[in-house]
């Protein structure tokens, strides 16, 4: 018999690049597409996919990229073809702007969700949402204010202020986009969309394709894990 140790189902669905971290006495994986897991409830936790960000800049008339929409719909059919996810809780944005509605933007949210009839989906609303309005009703979004609770997690969009998070239980977040940078000999240096886990609550990246990120730092209780290509790696410590 083999003394290595055998790989749990939720390791073997999360794949090899992703960070296994135990919060509020669950086992909850880190995902390089910059989601998390849950296996024990079949959750998938995205934040901030910002969805017709593009579109609505370009209603603006400034040159942006297309094909954003497609891209994070694309890296989240991936992770929904792999997992075995009942609940897509979104933490917040989902849509970027009352202009993000364009119908290119929603034809394709729409054929999305065909390909997905049996997930059920709830959008936490985040700051764009008050502005974007809530998804099209044919999206079967169930759209509920901060805090969602789920087991011992409190899903929000905003991060609890200090001190502020519910007694006894974890809060998972967005809004930040949050990203830290990695400095190595001489000037070398790679910024790098992270999740972050400070004592009471954690932060996710964002899952849309077009975002920007806001730097954060390390500091005593936090622990930072960035996203690196196909694998999530626990940032080192200040001193190291």
């Amino acid at each position: 018999m083999s003394g290595a140790r055998r790989e749990t189902a939720g390791e073997a669905e999360a794949g090899a690049g992703a960070a296994a971290v135990d919060v509020a006495g669950e086992r909850v994986y880190l995902l390089p597409a910059r989601a998390l897991w849950w296996p024990d409830r079949g959750a998938l936790l995205l934040a901030d996919p910002h969805f017709g960000k593009a579109a609505a800049y370009r209603s603006l008339g400034q040159p942006v990229p297309t094909g954003t929409t497609a891209a994070t719909l694309a890296r989240l059919d991936a992770l929904l073809s792999v997992l075995p996810v009942r609940r897509c809780v979104v933490l917040g944005d989902f849509l970027h702007a009352r202009a993000a509605r364009a119908p290119a933007t929603l034809a394709a949210l729409r054929s999305w969700r065909e390909r997905h009839p049996r997930l059920s989906c709830v959008l936490v609303r985040g700051n764009h949402d008050s502005r974007a309005g809530d998804p099209p009703a044919e999206l079967g979004f169930e759209v509920v204010d901060e805090p969602y609770r789920l087991g011992p997690f409190d899903c929000r969009h905003h991060p609890p202020a200090p001190g502020a998070a519910s007694v006894g239980r974890y809060a998972w977040a967005g809004h930040l986009h949050p990203s830290h940078i990695l400095r190595g000999r001489g000037r070398d240096s790679a910024r790098l969309p992270c999740f972050v886990l400070d004592e009471d609550h954690g932060v996710l990246p964002a899952f849309g394709a077009f975002t920007g990120t806001w730097p954060v730092q390390c500091r005593a209780g936090r622990r930072i894990f960035v996203v690196a290509e196909d694998r999530v790696l626990a940032a080192p410590a200040p001193s190291a």
